[in-house]
């Protein structure tokens, strides 16, 4: 059974789907609740998300996705070349049309932080249910 999968995509907005698409196998092979599913796949969309709409690429172009299961939580990870970025979630309301990312994914997520040592990796975790 496959406990961690890492790959690289381009860095382009499609790669949100082929990204999900990817994590749902995983979890599916490892047998995950319906609600992990659901809850992991909002989080990485919106981890994806932002890379691609705030940060840049890495010198081949890609973007790197990594997700793994991890003393009973799923951990995910998104990696892009950018540096310096504050990441901070903000409010919004149902109306906001953007900005909503970090904090969709500081509601849904256990925890989540940020790794600036060399790029930015965004990692989230959350509960297996």
């Amino acid at each position: 059974m496959t406990t961690r999968d890492t790959l690289r995509l381009p860095f382009e907005p499609a790669t949100a789907s082929i990204a999900r698409t990817k994590l749902a196998s995983f979890l599916t092979l490892n047998r995950a609740s319906t609600r992990t599913l659901d809850d992991a796949l909002i989080v990485l969309s919106e981890m994806v998300a932002n890379a691609i709409s705030h940060g840049v690429p890495a010198e081949d172009g890609m973007l790197e996705l990594a997700w793994g299961i991890e003393d009973g939580h799923l951990v995910l990870s998104v990696h892009d070349g950018g540096t310096g970025a504050s990441l901070e979630p903000i409010e919004f309301d149902e109306d906001s049309l953007s900005g909503r990312g970090l904090s969709i994914i500081n509601r849904v997520a256990e925890r989540w932080w940020v790794d600036g040592t060399a790029g930015t990796r965004v990692n989230a975790q959350l509960a297996l249910a």
